[in-house]
């Protein structure tokens, strides 16, 4: 009912009809397997065309006048920040000091912070120490019999007052028998 003709040997112009007849398949009885294959490939196409709107759409990220795309950022590896910081130490002339088995480093939360077997550089001109290794921060009482030696006045008091904030054992008057009790 669409089709315009001028006259009987006139050319058949067909105006376009719209994507919602192309969905329903055709159900006519009298349309061969053809037809009713061509329609089902056109609701395939109009629906691939759908698909390709949205997922246009969805490239643009703000309005007019707006990249298409986010920015793709580029994360900077701690192996980059090391070459920097090593190349800044390199600057101010710091020499390595060999033969330094562990560091500690007392805090005033009662802590200490312990590197084994550190790699440990020097520049006495900038005033400046690096240590670098593994680092684990441990309770002062954890480290207690091997670093009696490197505690100051400082981490003595500390120590002193952890002592006193220990519940204190009772004393037995025999200690013979507190010992056959604890073998038993």
């Amino acid at each position: 009912d669409r089709a315009i003709s001028t006259g009987p040997s006139a050319p058949l112009a067909v105006a376009p009809l719209p994507a919602r007849h192309f969905l329903q398949p055709l159900s006519l009885p009298s349309c061969s397997p053809r037809v009713r294959a061509a329609s089902v490939q056109m609701k395939e196409i109009i629906m691939n065309q759908e698909k390709l709107a949205k997922l246009q759409a969805q490239v643009r990220i703000g309005g007019k006048g707006t990249a298409r795309r986010k920015k793709k950022v580029v994360h900077r590896t701690a192996t980059a920040d090391d070459k920097k910081l090593q190349f800044s130490l390199k600057k101010l002339g710091v020499n390595n000091i060999s033969g330094i088995e562990e560091v500690n480093m007392f805090t005033n939360q009662g802590t200490v912070i312990h590197f084994n077997n550190p790699k440990v550089q020097a520049s006495l001109a900038a005033n400046t120490f690096t240590i670098t290794g593994h680092a684990e921060t441990k309770q002062l009482t954890e480290m207690l019999p091997s670093i009696l030696n490197q505690l100051g006045a400082d981490s003595l008091t500390s120590l002193r007052r952890l002592a006193e904030a220990l519940p204190k054992q009772d004393l037995v008057e025999n200690f013979d028998e507190a010992s056959k009790d604890e073998a038993n």
